[in-house]
Formats: C-alpha cells, sequence, structure tokens
C-alpha cells in the first residue's frame, strides 16, 4: 500500500494540509473542534508522520529526554513505560539518558549530550530533579523541563507530582486499625525528597494516634532491595520486634519479606508488611504486598503532555504543577496484630 500523506489526511478531515500540520505539530492557531476533527481523522487512518521530515520543516524538536540516576529502578520502569507511549501517540521520539555526579566532569559530559541531541523538551525524576547545577543546564541551553515529584526550587519549572505525605499517612492509619502499635518504618535514600515526605506523614499518623516512635524504630535505607533486607533483619532479629513495618518502596518492602522468611516469621499472621509505589515486584512477591499506587505511568503521560501541548512550547518558563491522585492495595502482606 502506498504511504499515507499529510494530503491524504487533509482530504479526509476537509481541510488544508497547513492545518493538518498545525494540528500534528500541537501549534496554536486552531480552534478546539478543528483541532479535534482532525486529530480523530489522524488516529482513524493511523497516520504517523517522518519525525525528521517535520524537525526540518519546523523549528520544534520532537525528541524528548527522559533524565534518571538509576534507570535500571522499578520506578524508572514505570516512567519510562508512560512516557513512551505517550511520546508514540504524539508522534514523538524518547531518548533515556542517566546522569550521575560521581564521576568528574559529569556536568560537562551532560551538556555536551544535551546540546548534540536538540531535544524540545526533558523530564528529570528524583534526586536529579533538584540539583540546581543541572537546572541551570538546562535554562541556559534553553530546554524546557518538567519535574517529577521536585522537592527544591517549587516554583522554577513545571511539575507532576503526587501528595506523598498523605498517603504515607493513611497506610499507616490502616495498620494503626489494624491493630498494629509498634511499628517500625524503613526510610529512603535521604538524597531524594519523597524519603522525607514519607517519613513526615507515617509520623504524622502515629503522634494523631498517640503512639510513641522510639530511634530504634525508623532504619536508615536508600530505596534498594538490599537495604530493605538489611534492615529488615535489624528490625526481626531478637525478641523485641515491631508487629507491621512500613518499608518508604517496595524493594525495601520484598528485602523485609525475605527477613522474615529467613527468621521464620510468617507474614502476615506474626508480621504486617507495607511499602510504597506499587512497583511489578509488589504484585509477584508472595504474599503480594499491601502499598500505595503511585500513578507513575499517569506522572509520566502527563509530562509529556506538559512539554508537547502549545502553551508548553509557547512558554518555556512554565511552573504548573498537576497533582495526580493516589489509591492504597491493600493485600494480602497486612492483617490484624497478632
Amino acid at each position: 500500500m502506498k504511504p499515507l500523506t499529510l494530503k491524504d489526511v487533509a482530504q479526509r478531515a476537509g481541510v488544508s494540509p497547513k492545518t493538518v500540520s498545525r494540528v500534528i505539530n500541537g501549534e496554536a492557531y486552531v480552534r478546539p473542534e478543528l483541532r479535534e476533527a482532525v486529530q480523530r481523522v489522524v488516529d482513524e487512518l493511523g497516520y504517523r508522520p517522518n519525525a525528521f521530515a517535520r524537525e526540518l520543516s519546523s523549528s520544534r524538536s520532537f525528541l524528548l529526554g527522559l533524565y534518571f540516576d538509576d534507570p535500571a529502578s522499578a520506578y524508572a520502569a514505570d516512567l519510562q513505560r508512560g512516557a513512551l507511549a505517550r511520546c508514540r501517540a504524539l508522534g514523538y521520539h524518547l531518548v533515556v539518558e542517566q546522569v550521575t555526579r560521581d564521576r568528574p566532569g559529569w556536568l560537562t559530559q551532560c551538556e555536551a549530550s544535551l546540546r548534540s541531541m536538540r531535544l524540545g523538551g526533558a523530564i528529570l525524576t528524583p534526586p536529579l530533579c533538584d540539583w540546581p547545577e543541572l537546572l541551570e543546564l538546562f535554562a541556559r541551553i534553553d530546554v524546557p523541563v518538567v519535574r517529577i515529584s521536585p522537592g527544591d526550587f517549587p516554583d522554577r519549572t513545571a511539575a507532576v507530582e503526587m501528595d506523598e505525605v498523605g498517603a504515607a499517612r493513611e497506610l499507616t492509619e490502616v495498620l494503626i486499625a489494624l491493630g498494629h502499635r509498634d511499628i517500625g518504618f524503613i526510610q529512603g535514600n535521604p538524597e531524594h525528597h519523597a524519603a522525607a515526605r514519607r517519613l513526615e506523614g507515617f509520623r504524622a499518623a502515629m503522634i494523631a494516634a498517640g503512639l510513641h516512635v522510639p530511634e530504634r524504630r525508623t532504619l536508615q535505607g536508600d530505596f534498594t532491595f538490599r537495604s530493605g533486607l538489611a534492615a529488615g533483619e535489624k528490625l526481626l532479629t531478637g525478641a523485641d520486634r515491631p508487629s507491621a513495618v512500613f518499608a518508604a518502596n517496595d524493594e525495601m518492602a520484598l528485602g523485609v519479606l525475605v527477613a522474615a522468611m529467613r527468621n521464620g516469621i510468617a507474614v502476615p499472621d506474626q508480621l504486617s508488611i507495607a511499602g510504597f509505589d506499587d512497583a511489578a515486584i509488589a504484585r509477584m512477591a508472595w504474599p503480594p504486598l499491601s502499598t500505595v499506587c503511585q500513578p507513575h505511568i499517569d506522572m509520566a503521560t502527563a509530562a509529556v503532555d506538559l512539554l508537547t501541548r502549545p502553551t508548553a512550547c509557547e512558554s518555556r518558563k512554565s511552573t504548573t504543577t498537576r497533582r495526580l491522585p493516589y489509591t492504597l492495595a491493600l493485600r494480602g502482606s497486612t492483617g490484624p496484630a497478632g
């Protein structure tokens, strides 16, 4: 079959090729009802413009960057899925970049890479979304940025977030309602502002219930399985152990689950375990983990939308913040206190 062209779409929609081009490129000056009608024809025909031709005929770039410090994490995998699906639907391409500050010249290397790619926008994830030198770099090169769950500089860029304090508090309240009074908490990587917010929500729920949290019940982790396993061993060995453990993410909660198995502690009969994020491992574990469902895919989708919509292109200094709702998934790893 002959490949579809812009003219084919225009003919079917009853508009000019220029109007179709404006709709596909997300440009302004198209009435909302006309834009919707043209987009419907584009979707029906399955038309996908040539990305390289689009860039040659436009001052815009159709390449977006997704930046992580650890792109192999379960958290990163969900964000990549959401961003990639949305980019494909909109005719954009996505490149995933890893940035770490543990080697000399990292910022210079990042700048060289950024200049060579000619990005149309970038999504920055924790913790690098709060690195001032990185934010200054993107501003200097004039690349629009949307940050996922930033903690610092709230008015500096557009952002997508959820209420992590409220989510952690609500899940802690569930554990308290199950009769748990002695609850351990495993903190996340202190470089991530999410770690402090989740601890804040946990403590707020405990204080509101009149429950004391001794220092020995809040252990430091770093969002990895290994740190959750180590913290779980400390909390669960010996006669004085909590009846429940809330880990600041699912990977650490899985570590606690393995520690419980090693020590012959039945979950949830003798110990309840809760996590945060609703990563795939939370559903695959046995018993499945109770957790906060952070809408990673929807957050990535919203970030792409903020970068690609006409209003975002017209103003590269957008400070719009979208807060998405969370839900709780109560599964087999939590139960009444023994």
